[in-house]
């Protein structure tokens, strides 16, 4: 490996505590709500990202979402290629083979395959729709909706206690979270030959679009945020936690209060390593914008009003070529 190389995925070994680990047991069953936000707004502030214990999100229900993750991938090239995400229109669901998204494309090519999927619906427009299935695993579809319904409930509750951390009402989002985009992401990382060359990385360094992300990764590891100063820290495996990060949105949101992190993947371990994200935005035709409490005259307003669907739509576009025939709704 190069010395150029070892500078580009030079990685800070922390302790998990520089990433906190919040168990949200009392934001879950309703005992202590508050007092989970005040530690998810602090980290929001200083991190941009931490884990979760205590979900409730069954072990064998993210189990069963691995296997059939593990099996999708496993299938042929030609089996996945009847589902690329370009069959989808704007939809965007669907098959990402290696190298068809770069998250840092001036940098970088992402060194992964991916397998987008959301909530079904009949009609096609930006980011809905229906879901092309894999005919050869019948039983991924139930497994697939099953799993993105439960992160979607999870999602409602982080999404809760964040308007809890900034002393606004439990439901205030909920107006902006009628019908979200969603897109529940498998992805399948490959070990990296090049070993950590400047072309390929799992994938390269980005911030979330949406409102936030609840991250399961497997054992393998390769997760890494950028801190402050600058450095790389890595976000190990903790068993029983998933990850959790905020978007851009939020970011504009909370007028920069709080952190839209930038983070990558670097897969050096020789080993398959698999992650399920899970997105939730807001909805297609929310305009998102500073929130009153988070400006004043000493903070004035540094976002300029976006609407949500618009500005997601637009950064698919100048990933994705077939969108550029479609129109955004």
């Amino acid at each position: 490996m190069s010395a150029e190389s070892n500078i580009l995925l030079a990685c800070k070994q922390t302790a998990f505590s520089e990433i906190p680990i919040i168990d949200i047991s009392p934001l879950i069953d309703g005992s202590d709500p508050r007092g989970v936000a005040k530690q998810i707004g602090q980290v929001c502030e200083e991190v941009g990202f931490f884990y979760v214990k205590n979900h409730g999100v069954p072990a064998d229900m993210i189990e069963g979402m691995y296997q059939a993750t593990e099996r999708f991938f496993d299938l042929p090239f030609e089996a996945k290629q009847r589902l690329n995400v370009a069959h989808s229109g704007p939809t965007v669901r669907g098959y990402i083979p290696t190298y068809a998204e770069n998250a840092d494309p001036e940098n970088t090519r992402d060194f992964k395959e991916a397998f987008d999927y959301g909530a079904h619906e009949d009609d096609v427009s930006a980011f809905f729709g229906p879901n092309p299935m894999p005919a050869e695993l019948p039983e991924f579809k139930e497994t697939c909706e099953a799993y993105h319904s439960t992160m979607m409930a999870l999602a409602r509750k982080l999404v809760s206690a964040i308007a809890l951390s900034l002393d606004l009402p439990t439901d205030h989002f909920e107006a902006i979270h009628r019908k979200p985009i969603t897109i529940q992401r498998l992805l399948h990382y490959p070990p990296q030959d090049s070993a950590g060359s400047k072309e390929d990385i799992g994938i390269g360094a980005h911030t979330d679009y949406g409102f936030l992300t609840i991250l399961s990764q497997d054992s393998v590891g390769g997760l890494q945020v950028r801190n402050r100063d600058g450095d790389w820290v890595s976000a190990p495996p903790v068993e029983g936690t998933f990850i959790i990060n905020i978007g851009d949105l939020v970011q504009t949101l909370t007028n920069g209060r709080y952190s839209s992190t930038v983070h990558r993947v670097v897969n050096t371990s020789g080993a398959e390593r698999y992650s399920i994200p899970f997105f939730i935005d807001a909805d297609y035709d929310v305009v998102i914008e500073p929130l009153p409490n988070c400006v004043s005259a000493e903070n004035p307003a540094r976002f300029a009003p976006f609407t949500c669907g618009e500005y997601k739509y637009s950064r698919f576009v100048a990933v994705y070529d077939h969108l550029k025939d479609h129109a955004t709704s």
